[in-house]
């Protein structure tokens, strides 16, 4: 049957799957129905101010204090967290990658997390890491919660299903899910699914969140309506299983006989969710100039400096350009932000070469960015009329802390050697005219 989804972002939600296992009218009842347990799970502080205190009342068929055991150390040796020194002799510059293979040999969600890039401190409940995902195997008795932050999941190829103690979601390219900081999980792959990959953004701060709208008004942008927390389900099996846990860092794994996915029935504010970035309502230049990247923030971690993001999801998605005397693409720019960007699919405008579906690139806080020299040419000369920037989604995972290369994305062998060369043909239009030298063809200087 298809999965069940109850709309809004934030919302206090209630859902249960057996009836009458939610009590009413109090939280922790002297015995709850069907002999389940009450537990709650908080992802804030009990005194944070009531617009932003996130909690939930669980009913479960065990308390989670009997979901771990004793804990032994894991490795794996793939993910890294902030603050991570270099490992690695790459220099400072502008960066890009093409997709990274599936590896071979079997490879779970977790197991696949790949770490690009990480900033700022996980200790500190700040800053991100950029992953990539790398999957061809399902999770079926090995369960994973991140005490270290929330998870942003966004699918560049194939379909997973991510089973939560909240309940299931179903997400494909062109969707993305949220999980949030200490919620059990498990992700297998969707029928018709060998293998799958994507990015994720690890948030070490302060949970995502809808950006203010300001003279936007009250629609566009992501509408709350469009966000889809999954109804109540469970898994009620007494097989051996397996718990791995990521704290301050480093990983744990413990042994236990049950499913911890035995929540009956549940309600609050903290919860998984997912998004269709389809559902998007740009909003741009209706008349001329070209408006900051930031009119495409999908949502926002904020990091207690009023504008200043701990990191903001942005994405770039079919859209009409209509500008008159306008130089279309994104333009050549150095900003106090780190841009972690990924293509879904299509191509991005200001990318006409090199930039592909899978892949990545990272333009660091103050350093120059901006069209390839195709793209800029095209862009300078092309007649203006309306046009449609159809099949493309591109996404920016962009925050505050400059993002520290990892020693797997330095040697990495899909490292583009030649990405700088794309600004090759940018040569000297100025010769003291008016009009500037724009029969100068690509690559030849005067």
């Amino acid at each position: 049957m298809p999965l069940q989804y109850m709309p809004g972002f934030g919302n206090d939600f209630e859902t249960e799957t057996l009836p009458g296992a939610l009590p009413q009218g109090r939280n922790s009842p002297q015995r709850c129905a069907y002999g389940l347990y009450a537990e709650q799970l908080s992802g804030s502080p009990f005194t944070a101010p009531r617009g932003t205190n996130e909690r939930s009342w669980l009913y479960r068929i065990r308390p989670s204090v009997k979901h771990k055991g004793r804990f032994s150390a894991e490795d794996l040796p793939f993910w890294k967290t902030a603050p991570h020194p270099d490992e690695h002799a790459l220099a400072l510059g502008q960066l890009r990658w093409d997709p990274v293979p599936v590896p071979a040999e079997r490879t779970n969600f977790i197991q696949g997390i790949r770490t690009m890039t990480t900033a700022g401190d996980a200790l500190g409940q700040s800053g991100m890491a950029a992953h990539i995902y790398l999957v061809n195997d399902d999770m079926v008795d090995d369960y994973f919660f991140n005490a270290d932050g929330e998870m942003l999941v966004v699918p560049e190829s194939g379909s997973l299903s991510i089973f939560t103690e909240m309940g299931i979601m179903e997400i494909e390219p062109s969707e993305i899910a949220l999980i949030p900081r200490g919620m059990m999980f498990k992700v297998a792959r969707l029928p018709g699914t060998d293998e799958a990959r994507g990015y994720i953004c690890e948030n070490y701060g302060a949970k995502f969140t809808l950006p203010d709208r300001g003279p936007i008004g009250a629609n566009c942008l992501a509408n709350p309506r469009d966000f889809k927390t999954p109804v109540a389900a469970y898994e009620d099996k007494e097989t051996p299983c397996r718990v791995h846990v990521k704290w301050c860092g480093r990983f744990h794994v413990t042994e236990i006989g049950h499913s911890p996915l035995d929540v009956v029935a549940w309600h609050g504010n903290y919860a998984p969710y997912k998004y269709d970035l389809r559902t998007f309502s740009p909003v741009g230049a209706i008349l001329f100039d070209h408006p900051d990247p930031s009119i495409f923030t999908v949502m926002t971690a904020p990091s207690g400096e009023d504008g200043t993001a701990n990191v903001d999801f942005v994405i770039f998605p079919p859209r009409w350009l209509v500008a008159e005397d306008t130089f279309r693409p994104p333009w050549y720019h150095r900003n106090i932000m780190s841009e972690f960007m990924g293509l879904i699919y299509g191509q991005y405008d200001a990318k006409e070469e090199g930039f592909v579906p899978g892949g990545m690139s990272l333009h660091n806080l103050m350093l120059p960015h901006g069209p390839d020299t195709v793209g800029f040419l095209k862009a300078s000369t092309v007649p203006l009329g309306p046009v449609k920037l159809d099949h493309t989604m591109a996404f920016m995972f962009e925050t505050r802390f400059p993002q520290q290369l990892t020693k797997f994305a330095a040697e990495l062998e899909t490292l583009q050697d030649d990405y700088l060369e794309c600004w090759d043909g940018l040569e000297r239009r100025f010769d003291g005219t008016l009009e500037g030298n724009w029969n100068l063809p690509a690559g030849e200087t005067r």
